[in-house]
């Protein structure tokens, strides 16, 4: 997979959905203070000087100026004696505008030109000003206040200070709110982006290692160092994967054996064909027949089996369910291998039950089906014990046949996978392997349950329980 992250599908949406509101809302909150602490620190300086105009404008009039003559003595003094001239402009104001006094130094008789003189003397209030100075275009905030004689607007007394300290505090703290939306982004940004190495780029790997399996590499397996539901997705991918694998193999198996299971009857049907047709000796003919009578039938009955197979992959497989005596449709199948297997010398004993079995509701024709299956595997794979054991037992809530052989049994390891389909283990019998599945299959559809055990003192027991009336 590599180490970088491309920035591409589910996890763009992510990060753009996390991201992005967080990012807007982070946005507004940082200009909104950047607004709120412009306007504090604008208001706060305003009110200040606001105030500071007031009382020493209030100062001036009562105290000192007497006449107007006296006015231009008492700036003088008031401005000389001014101790923040560090920090702020004093001005005194002549009523044509012009500077009378300052405590810069200022050359006397210069207008300012801002705004704040002319409404001062219009209004007789206090005037504030706040924008650019146009003799030195510097950032300035300015408080006009009126100095009045016999109730006449004679000057004013004008405080300036430069906006230029404001700014810089303003900036940093602009800086300051800038800083913390961007730490805010990037540790989201890094959060998703550990949200998406943890979580996404696993997904990502099982989307690459499932779109491997269904190229065709069955089998391939993923590290799991996970403990949540990412581990659980790679636990149940890595066992569809060996599953898949499984059931390939086991199909490979099964269609090699197939191919060989019908090559076999074929070969078998078509050269006695070519043999009767040269030859009319009648016991030659009679065995001719008689083979390819047998072949034919185990040709006919893997074809049933393949259909029956197809039928329950499809979901096709159904039931004619009717009333059934079980029993009866057991003891026909039962005199039918009789005869059967004494050709073949092994006895078939038949324990049957004296009371009367409960018909109960079933497919009889399935049922058979089933019973035959079992006779002829155990004949195939038990025939070796010259006897077979079948009965018939119920009970209140069910009805039971077993049929045991006096075989070598199964293999123990192999047990747990008889009933599978395509699964033939390592029995060298002739089978298509799927004939017990389809046995279960019908079993499984009537309710009941389907058992293959190994019989104590040998042999193997196929036990069928279905539910009675």
């Amino acid at each position: 997979m590599g180490n970088r992250i491309e920035i591409t599908g589910l996890k763009k949406r992510w990060l753009i959905s996390s991201l992005g509101p967080i990012s807007v809302v982070a946005l507004l909150v940082a200009g909104t203070f950047c607004v709120v602490m412009v306007n504090y620190y604008y208001n706060m300086m305003l009110d200040g000087l606001k105030t500071r105009a007031s009382h020493a404008s209030d100062y001036f009039t009562s105290n000192t100026m007497k006449s107007y003559g006296e006015f231009y003595r008492y700036a003088t003094t008031f401005t000389a004696e001014f101790a923040e001239r560090d920090r702020m402009e004093l001005q005194f104001i002549g009523p044509s505008g012009e500077i009378i006094v300052s405590s810069y130094g200022l050359t006397a008789g210069m207008n300012p030109g801002t705004p704040d003189i002319n409404a001062v003397f219009q209004t007789n209030e206090i005037e504030p000003y706040r924008g650019v100075d146009p003799n030195t275009g510097e950032h300035i905030m300015s408080v006009c206040a009126p100095l009045q004689l016999d109730g006449q607007v004679v000057g004013a007394m004008r405080y300036v200070t430069s906006m230029a300290a404001v700014q810089r505090s303003l900036l940093l703290n602009v800086g300051v709110a800038a800083g913390l939306f961007l730490m805010i982004i990037m540790m989201v940004y890094v959060s998703n982006m550990v949200f998406i190495n943890n979580v996404v780029e696993p997904v990502a790997e099982v989307t690459e290692t499932a779109k491997r399996i269904a190229a065709g590499s069955y089998g391939t397996q993923m590290e799991n160092h996970y403990r949540d539901e990412i581990g659980q997705l790679i636990d149940a991918i890595n066992n569809m994967s060996s599953q898949i694998s499984k059931s390939e193999r086991i199909k490979s198996e099964f269609i090699s054996s197939v191919s060989h299971e019908l090559r076999t009857p074929l070969t078998a049907i078509n050269g006695w064909g070519e043999t009767l047709l040269e030859d009319t000796d009648r016991q030659q003919l009679e065995r001719g027949v008689e083979t390819i009578l047998k072949e034919s039938r185990r040709l006919t009955n893997m074809v049933e089996e393949l259909l029956d197979f197809s039928k329950m992959e499809d979901g096709h497989f159904t039931l004619r369910i009717e009333e059934t005596d079980v029993q009866a449709e057991f003891e026909d199948t039962i005199y039918t291998y009789t005869e059967l297997f004494r050709q073949e010398q092994i006895e078939l004993r038949y324990d049957s039950w004296d009371e009367i079995t409960p018909a109960i509701p079933a497919d009889p024709e399935r049922l058979k089906q089933v019973f035959c299956n079992v006779l002829d595997n155990a004949a195939k794979h038990g025939g070796a014990g010259k006897r077979i054991d079948a009965a018939v037992t119920h009970t209140e809530d069910s009805i039971v046949i077993t049929v045991r052989d006096y075989g070598p049994g199964v293999p123990e390891a192999e047990l747990p996978f008889v009933k599978q389909k395509f699964y033939k283990g390592s029995s060298k019998a002739r089978g298509s392997g799927i004939g017990l599945a389809v046995c279960e299959e019908i079993i499984r559809l009537h309710e009941g349950s389907f058992e293959i055990d190994n019989a104590e003192g040998g042999g193997c027991v196929v036990t069928i329980t279905l539910p009675g009336a």
